[in-house]
Order: C-alpha cells, then sequence, then structure tokens
C-alpha cells in the first residue's frame, strides 16, 4: 500500500504529456517482455514438435529391430535399411551406431565413410524428453578458441547421464542451415546394443524465429513512431494551448503586466476554442464587475459623506444651542440625512444581491399586460388616496396581448422604480399615464408620462447612472440609484431605454423597446 501511495504520487507530480510517456513506457516495456518470453518459447515448442515425431518413428524402428532380432552391425542394418527404407522416406537422415558409436547404417548413403559424420558444432541444444520429464543442455563452443565437440562426444555424455536410455534431442546450427537430431538408445535385455538417430534439416523452425522476431521488431517501431507522433500532438496542438490558458489566468490572478494572447486559441473551432472564449468572457465580466464594484464603492463613500458632514455639524450645533424651535430644526436635519444614509445602505445592499440573484435566474415568455395592470393597481391603491395622483393604464389595442421573454418580478421592479420616480417629482392630485403598444418591427413599447419637472440635464442619459444628482425635496426617502436598477434590468432583458422631456407640457417621458417574444 506504501508503495502504490508513492507511486500514485510521483504520478500526480507529472505534467499530462510526461504521465503519458510514462504509462506508455511501462506499458511498452510489460508488452516487450512478454514479446521476448514468447519469442524464447517458440523454439523450444517447435522444436519440441518435431522431436515428437522422431520419438514416434524412433520407438517403432527399435520395436521393428527388435522384433527381428537385427543386429547392430553394418551388414544386417544395411539390409534392414534397404527392407524399410519407405518407413524413413519424408525424414531427411537416418543414423544407426553400435554400441562402440561407430556408424554402422545411414539413409544418405551406404557407402558414407562413418567418420565424417563427426561434424565440428557452434551450438549443442540437448533435449532428454519422455512423457513426464524435459531437460535442456545447452553449451557453446566457439570454434577459433576452443575444440569442436563431434556426435560421437554427445554420445558418450549421453551414456553417462541419469536420462540414459530416454530419447535426447541436439540442434546443430550454422550459417545456412540448422539440424535437428533425436538419438535413443536400443536396449535389448538391459543391455544396449546401439543407437538410432534422426535428422532433419530445420530450417523451417529457424525462418518461423526470424518472422517473429521481424514482427515484433517492426511493431515496436511503427508503436514509437506512433507514440511519438501522438505525444507531439499532444502537446502541439492541446497541452501547450492548456499551458497558453493557465499562464493567462495566473496573469490575471497576479495583475501582472506581462502580455499574453489568447487570440489564437479563441479562433480555434474545437472544444479549446469554447473553452477559451468562455474563459476570456468571464474574464471580461469579472473585471466589469470588479470595476463596477470599485466605482459604486467610491460613488457610495461620496454620498454618504455629504449627509455624514451634516451630521456631524448638526450633532455640534444640537449639542450648543438651548432654542426649542433651533434644537428641531437640528433634529429633522439628523432624520433627515439618517434616513439618507440609509436609504443608501439599503438600495446597495439590494442591488449586490440583485447582481447575484439575476445570475441564477431563467427567462421564460410573460405577459407584460397583465404585470403592469398589477403594478399600477397597487400604485394607484396608495398614492391616489395619499396624494391624489392618478395612474392611467392605456393600451394601444385592449384585446391584444403582449409577450415578452423576461423575469416576471424584474420587469416588476422595472415599472415599480419608474412610477416611484415619477411620483417623487409630481405634484399631489397629478396624473401619470403609463402606455404600451407596438411598433411596425412588433416590438412592445412601454411608456411612464408624468407632469412633474422634468429632466434639467441636456442629455438626459446623465438620469440612468447611479446617484443622479437632480433629486426631489424628499430625497431622503430616495438613493438616486433607482434609475441606474432599471437601466441594468432593462439590458438584462434585451431592451433599450430612452428618457426626455415632454414637448410644450411639463413632465418627463421614459420609454422602454422590448424585443418581441
Amino acid at each position: 500500500m506504501e508503495y502504490w501511495l508513492m507511486f500514485n504520487n510521483f504520478l500526480k507530480s507529472l505534467s499530462i504529456l510526461k504521465k503519458f510517456l510514462f504509462i506508455n513506457s511501462i506499458v511498452f516495456l510489460i508488452v516487450g517482455s512478454l514479446a521476448l518470453i514468447y519469442i524464447g518459447n517458440v523454439k523450444p515448442n517447435l522444436i519440441k514438435n518435431k522431436t515428437t515425431k522422431h520419438i514416434k518413428i524412433i520407438n517403432n524402428t527399435i520395436e521393428h529391430i527388435l522384433r527381428l532380432n537385427i543386429k547392430f552391425v553394418e551388414e544386417d542394418i544395411r539390409r534392414f535399411l534397404f527392407s524399410t527404407r519407405f518407413l524413413f522416406q519424408n525424414l531427411d537422415r537416418v543414423i544407426l551406431l553400435d554400441n562402440e558409436f561407430n556408424i554402422v547404417g545411414d539413409t544418405d548413403t551406404l557407402d558414407l565413410d562413418p567418420r565424417s559424420f563427426s561434424n565440428r558444432l557452434d551450438i549443442i541444444q540437448l533435449e532428454i524428453l519422455n512423457e513426464e520429464t524435459r531437460k535442456k543442455i545447452t553449451e557453446t563452443k566457439n570454434m577459433n578458441k576452443e575444440k569442436a565437440i563431434s556426435f560421437k562426444d554427445i554420445l558418450k555424455n549421453y551414456s553417462r547421464s541419469r536420462d540414459y536410455g530416454k530419447p535426447f534431442t541436439f540442434t546443430q546450427e550454422g550459417l545456412d542451415q540448422f539440424l535437428l537430431t533425436t538419438v535413443k538408445s536400443v536396449i535389448l535385455d538391459g543391455n544396449n546394443i546401439g543407437y538410432l538417430a534422426i535428422s532433419e534439416n530445420a530450417n523451417d523452425i529457424r525462418s518461423a524465429i526470424n518472422e517473429r522476431k521481424t514482427f515484433i521488431l517492426r511493431t515496436a517501431i511503427f508503436i514509437g513512431i506512433v507514440i511519438f507522433v501522438f505525444s507531439f500532438v499532444l502537446n502541439r496542438y492541446f497541452l501547450k494551448p492548456i499551458k497558453n490558458l493557465v499562464m493567462y489566468t495566473k496573469i490575471i490572478k497576479e495583475k501582472s503586466k506581462k502580455k499574453t494572447n489568447i487570440n489564437e486559441l479563441k479562433s480555434r473551432n474545437d472544444e479549446l476554442g469554447t473553452l477559451s472564449n468562455s474563459l476570456d468572457d468571464m474574464t471580461n465580466e469579472l473585471q466589469k464587475r470588479i470595476s463596477h464594484a470599485e466605482n459604486f464603492s467610491t460613488d457610495l463613500v461620496h454620498e454618504i459623506r455629504n449627509p455624514l458632514t451634516s451630521l456631524k455639524s448638526a450633532t455640534e450645533i444640537l449639542h450648543e444651542t438651548e432654542d426649542h424651535k433651533q434644537r428641531a430644526k437640528l433634529i429633522d436635519i439628523l432624520n433627515h440625512d439618517v434616513q439618507r444614509i440609509e436609504r443608501l445602505i439599503t438600495d446597495y445592499s439590494q442591488m449586490l444581491k440583485d447582481e447575484v440573484a439575476l445570475s441564477k435566474e431563467k427567462m421564460k415568455k410573460i405577459n407584460l399586460k397583465l404585470i403592469i395592470k398589477s403594478v399600477v393597481d397597487d400604485f394607484n391603491n396608495i398614492y391616489e388616496a395619499k396624494r391624489g395622483i392618478q395612474i392611467i393604464l392605456n393600451y394601444s389595442n385592449s384585446q391584444e396581448e403582449y409577450f415578452i421573454n423576461g423575469i416576471e418580478n424584474r420587469i416588476e421592479q422595472i415599472i415599480a422604480n419608474l412610477l416611484d420616480n415619477s411620483i417623487s417629482f409630481s405634484h399631489d392630485n397629478k396624473k401619470i399615464l403609463v402606455e404600451i403598444s407596438k411598433n411596425e418591427r412588433e416590438k412592445i413599447i412601454l411608456k411612464v408620462i408624468d407632469e412633474g419637472k422634468g429632466f434639467k440635464e441636456t442629455s438626459t442619459k446623465k438620469i440612468f447612472d447611479r446617484f443622479y444628482s437632480n433629486r426631489p425635496d424628499n430625497f431622503g426617502e430616495h438613493s438616486g440609484l433607482g434609475l441606474n436598477i432599471v437601466k441594468n434590468l432593462v439590458d438584462l432583458h434585451g431592451a433599450t431605454i430612452y428618457a426626455s422631456n415632454n414637448i410644450n407640457q411639463q413632465g418627463a417621458n421614459v420609454e422602454i423597446t422590448f424585443p418581441k417574444a
């Protein structure tokens, strides 16, 4: 378990490319080892298959010799080979030797000098084969340094071994041939009377082994090339771009001045391109939010500073004055400034909550007509009785429905803030008109028209800025954020907002254009 944890920690410390190369190296080594084991077992298995055939023929031949009472002398063996040559027609060579290791019979030629069979052997591979045991003895001889081993020497070693009487196989391997020879002693009444050997050209074994070695070598080279190419592609087209993205995030995190360009990654049409675009958009959005929050905090501090200054001054004067009327006036100022600060903090907090909530809310198809009517009815119930202000709802077509894609409670917030702003700048017993219509492009137009003082600024775009300066006398009830919140919510719905002063009459006009659902 400890070693596994160490290995796991080691892998975790590696890069993706190094992990890929390391794992492939391990797999390559395992497969290579199995291939070497396979190659090592191919030759013995092929030899065993041929040897099994040899042993069967040898046992049958020995049975014939013993049954016919053939003596291991050259004349008897020569006669036997002539009479049974059909048994050996598929074999390259059959040799019979007496118990003194002299050749008394050879299917190659009956006139062959027995001494010519004592070949010099480069490699001798000895196998003791029977049903239960299989033993290999290999000796390597250097012809330039050591004396070569003869066939007679092999038989002498065999006659002295523990497995004497069992068949054994040895191979003679040269530059142009691979000979396989199987030998077994002939036992009669417990005495060895000679030896029977079958020799076969086994170049097919060498060819089979070479073919397998070549195949494995080519496969290994091919796999190595594939791994190299794949590693190059992986690093060039995937890992390197990911490193650039990581560097990009680090630069942003550390606010470093280092330049990094991910435009090349953004232009890609694959998943990395999508990721790069998403990351860049998210980064830009976060930077906007941070900048927005910083600017907003600065503005908020500025807005709070004025009422705080007023509070400080009023408090100092209140502490020193004894006039009841003066003290009452100062207390009103204190209450007014406290209301301003309270409203600023409340609206600021609500604005931050709204921004978080907006990212989680989903738009759906809603009926703008019903939402506006609900908000207008609520405001009429409050302000018609309180201040005599009447809000009139007007449709260009009373039978038509007005659907948009939006968030219902946010649409309510937009309408409520617009009405609240109009009421703040309107005198008592005035009217506020709310109109809903469609233009030629089927876009829905919402207008809020009041009879108040209108806008002082020549550029009405300023009224949507935070802490707009042209505020009503009862500013303690307002933070200056209402129209800014409206602008943000309108942008969220993909709509546009426009403000202007009424022509030929007092009052302001705010117009919102919603895209059709």
